[in-house]
């Protein structure tokens, strides 16, 4: 005989072997329990199991193998079967309802059978099995009863005997017995459980009158009547039912009420918020619930709009009997897919209740269906052989017989609903438009006291004014007055967190009271108990104290709160710095500090850019303009195209702009135009199209952009893009918004564009020799005002005219003199400085030096790039040779110098008492020292 060994991790694959006294060792559920069953068991019951439909899928039976299988074959094998899989799944179709304590008393029931000596299971051995079980409802009844389990095992034992011989592992039941196991179930949905209990085993052994069972009850003195009205009065008190792997279902309750949510109702008990304005929308819906057939209405709009918000509307004006005599007196009851669909595990069941439903909205006459997220009726509960929930309702949705309001958005229905124009005719469209600021003033208005309560302070009219204004100025990629809402909502959480944090004083003990704690902790685990006692007692103090000053802080707060005869109060301010939080922009009001920053913004970035007063006045008008309001709010902070020869400071400003006004040189997005040369490379700005490699991952630009709205947008030599990008980009001048693959409108409102250019570099060149600092300020002025009209001519003959018409401001970048040359030099000197003070090495160099760097770096046709070379050759490479040489080591002083044959020499010094900048013509790089201008 083939024999397998199996591990279970539950009660209920417990063996049949077991004594009563073991079972207090699975009390815990999940001690593993060694059993012996057959292998080769066929498994198809002559079992009818009624209203127990077969599984949905074959994959149901996944979750249900593992790890109670063995029961399952056990107790399959146990009735008397013809053939193998079939009757498995059928098996577990029943017994995967069984509560543990049902499945404990099949158990005893056999353990009873195998200690009379008898090779079946009968309705003897499940009363047996209910009595000893101890714990269920049924045994409870029975013992009121005063039926106990050694009085009826003499009965059962004098009606049937003991048996002889060898008896079985696998025990079978007899056909009493398996009529029993299936009036359970008849049992338990008659009494609208949707699981099998000790209770229900008990009354299907009722009733089944004429069995061994039935006559050891009379025998003991119990009335079945009397019986049954027990278990069904304690299955109405029991609050254990839901402790139960299967949740019970509820007694008496409706289809309705189990998968859905009656909003008149709530409406009634003022549970609902007031819906302010979409009178027109309400309407239009009333009008199409009044229709003979096809009376049903679909929302459609944009995610956040207020779609659910009509409904509740409608149940509000129902509430009120605001309403025609059509649909006065309906309820409006929302309808969760998710729910209906969730625990379907058996063909027919989801069917099956949609059924339901459907049967008491037509017997009922007035029920109003509501479907938030229509769409999810397409595909719902379909399974192989099964149809959709979309397609069982059509019949009902076109005759009128059901009337259903449906919502969703405009993709979601173009996605779903009208690839199917069977669905789509059923359905009314109603168009549900964002409101306007104003409208969401009032929504907002309207909303204040719900939140108010909930929040416990006070919102200001100007704080909402400014939700709304804000939400809808900074906020592009979603929809009022949803985010106008969550504005409010997060701002009255912030300043409810501001009041109700500890004072600082108790904030201080608090770290003390967790540093002593963890010592108190540390002294128990090493046994120094009279060193934990002191720390405990010092804890019990600290914790006194924190109280005292907590319950302080709290009337302190209420006291001026009674004097100003309000709470806490969310003000324009708060509203502000949410925006700013969200979206990274600062839309607060300039600070006293900010507003001195921004006066001095030339010259702070004249501290990297030397010369090019032009374009950093420029910059600086463009952020304090948009920083106190004054830009046009449909474009961008500001626009230019900065023109002149290589190595004159243009991507150096855009850098600098970045890292001194937007935080750090991170938050400039930089493209380099040379990378989109050739047409199809457009593409890669906004976002591949449909069906293209790379749809999914957004544009270059658009995408950046969308996640960091407040920025410098730097595109590097412009002139090199293809003609089609200027196209792209003439939409982004104008308007301020660009348009990615995916539809979706990306807001340039917030970000400063910096294109830079080489083109009329040969113009600047033959005029630079007049445009030095040589010249007095009027002919300085005139000639750059001649040069930059000649540049400007040679845009034009690279880009079209309405590109440049777009643009702010063109500006173009002077040659370098060699004064301004040598100031760049002491910005990368400084720069090499401070890498060698990362390693602890003091940098001097002398005048001499910085003279001969000059000398070797001015070349005006080439900017400052040549300097850098310079500084490279001449300093750097001195400076490495002598650290691996071992020459300078951390915490040497080192003086750079050129000696009289103009080689440069590198001398290690220890650091002196000298605290000037300018030492013996030596300049000493301090990383902390302002550089000189």
């Amino acid at each position: 005989m083939n024999h397998t060994l199996v591990q279970s991790a539950s009660l209920s694959a417990a063996v049949a072997g077991t004594r009563y006294g073991q079972f207090q060792e699975y009390r815990n559920k999940r001690n593993c329990v060694k059993m012996l069953c057959y292998s080769h068991l066929a498994i198809m019951p002559s079992l009818r199991i009624q209203n127990f439909s077969g599984l949905r899928t074959s994959n149901a039976l996944d979750p249900l193998v593992m790890p109670n299988s063995s029961f399952y074959s056990r107790v399959a094998g146990s009735i008397n079967v013809t053939r193998k899989r079939a009757g498995r799944f059928v098996v577990r179709a029943m017994f995967e309802r069984f509560t543990e304590k049902a499945i404990k008393v099949i158990m005893l029931s056999q353990e009873e059978a195998r200690r009379l000596g008898h090779n079946y299971v009968g309705t003897e051995q499940i009363l047996l099995g209910l009595i000893g079980e101890g714990t269920g409802i049924a045994a409870k009844v029975l013992k009121s009863m005063q039926i106990n389990l050694k009085d009826a095992r003499v009965e059962v034992e004098k009606i049937i005997g003991r048996g002889h011989g060898f008896v079985a592992v696998e025990i079978p039941f007899t056909p009493r017995a398996k009529t029993v196991l299936e009036n359970s179930l008849v049992e338990a949905r008659q009494l609208g459980h949707n699981y099998v209990g000790s209770e229900h085993l008990l009354l299907g052994l009722l009733r089944e009158g004429e069995c061994v069972a039935a006559r050891a009850l009379d025998i003991l003195g119990a009335d079945p009547a009397n019986i049954r009205t027990q278990v069904i009065r304690m299955v109405g008190e029991n609050p254990e039912v839901v402790k139960h792997g299967i949740e019970p279902g509820r007694r008496n309750s409706s289809t309705l009420e189990e998968y859905g949510t009656n909003l008149t109702k709530l409406a009634e008990e003022g549970k609902l918020d007031p819906v302010v304005g979409r009178q027109q929308q309400i309407e239009r819906v009333t009008q199409i619930l009044g229709r003979r057939t096809k009376n049903n209405p679909c929302l459609i709009g944009e995610p956040g709009v207020g779609k659910t918000a009509i409904a509740e509307g409608l149940a509000i004006r129902i509430a009120n009997g605001d309403v025609p005599e059509t649909i006065e007196g309906k309820k409006v009851i929302t309808l969760d897919v998710g729910l209906l669909v969730a625990g379907t595990k058996y063909r027919g069941e989801f069917e099956e209740r949609l059924k339901k439903l459907m049967d008491e909205i037509k017997q009922s006459d007035d029920i109003i269906l509501f479907i938030d997220e229509v769409h999810t009726l397409i595909g719902a509960g379909a399974a192989e052989g099964a149809i959709d929930a979309a397609n069982i309702l059509k019949p009902a949705l076109a005759r009128g017989e059901l009337q259903c309001i449906g919502a969703t958005t405009l993709d979601e229905y173009r996605k779903h609903i009208e690839k199917d124009p069977a669905l789509e005719r059923r359905f009314q469209p109603v168009k549900v438009p964002e409101p306007s600021v104003d409208e969401t003033i009032l929504i907002l208005r309207g909303l204040r006291e719900r939140y108010e309560v909930h929040h416990k302070l006070r919102y200001t009219d100007d704080a909402l004014v400014s939700a709304a204004q804000l939400s809808h100025q900074y906020i592009s990629d979603r929809f009022l007055p949803d985010k106008a809402i969550d504005l409010i909502d997060e701002a009255g959480s912030r300043v409810r967190l501001r009041n109700a944090q500890l004072p600082e004083e108790a904030r201080e003990l608090e770290k003390d009271l967790r540093h002593i704690t963890k010592e108190k902790n540390e002294a128990v685990c090493s046994q120094d108990f009279e060193k934990a006692g002191e720390l405990r007692d010092k804890e019990m103090d600290l914790r006194a104290q924190i109280t005292k000053l907590t319950i302080k802080g709290k009337e302190m707060s209420k006291a001026e709160n009674e004097a100003s005869d309000s709470g806490p109060v969310v003000t324009e301010i708060d509203i502000q710095h949410i925006i700013a939080s969200w979206t990274g922009i600062p839309v607060e009001k300039v600070s006293i500090d900010e507003s001195d920053r921004l006066l001095k913004m030339e010259d702070m970035l004249h501290n990297r850019v030397i010369g090019q007063d032009e374009a950093v006045k420029a910059i600086s008008r463009a952020i304090r303009r948009a920083r106190v309001g004054l830009k046009n709010p449909n474009r961008p902070i500001a626009s230019f195209i900065f023109s002149g020869p290589t190595g004159v400071g243009k991507s150096e400003l855009a850098k600098t702009l970045a890292t001194y006004y937007f935080g750090s040189e991170v938050a400039m997005i930089r493209l380099d135009m040379s990378e989109f040369m050739e047409r199809h490379t457009v593409s890669k700005l906004i976002g591949s199209p449909p069906g293209y490699v790379g749809y999914t991952e957004g544009g270059q630009l658009t995408e950046a952009v969308r996640r960091r709205a407040y920025t410098v947008v730097l595109f590097d030599e412009i002139e090199k893009a293809h003609p089609d990008v200027f196209n792209v980009m003439l939409q982004i001048l104008e308007d301020g918004r660009l348009t990615d693959s995916k539809g979706r409108t990306v807001d340039f409102k917030n970000t400063l564009l910096i294109m830079t250019s080489n083109v009329g570099s040969s113009v600047i060149e033959k005029g630079g020799r007049r445009i030095g600092f040589d010249l007095d300020y009027d002919e300085k002025d005139s000639s750059y005002n001649r040069i930059k009209s000649l540049v400007t001519e040679e845009l034009k003959q690279y880009f079209r005219p309405e590109f440049l018409n777009r643009l702010d401001d063109m500006i173009v970048f002077r040659q370098l003199t060699k004064l301004e040359v040598k100031l760049i030099s002491d910005i990368m000197l400084k720069e090499v400085a401070d890498r060698l003070y990362q390693k602890d090495i003091e940098l001097k160099v002398t005048d001499r030096f910085k003279d001969k760097v000059v000398e070797e770096g001015y070349n005006p046709s080439y900017g400052a790039r040549p300097l850098r070379r310079a500084i490279m050759k001449l300093l750097e490479d001195s400076m490495a040779e002598k650290m691996l040489a071992g020459d300078i080591m951390e915490g040497d002083s080192v003086i750079v110098d050129v000696d009289a044959d103009g080689n440069v020499t590198v001398l290690n010094a220890r650091i002196g008492g000298a605290s000037d900048l300018f030492v013996s013509g030596t300049s000493r790089l301090k990383p902390d020292a302002p550089l000189p201008i």
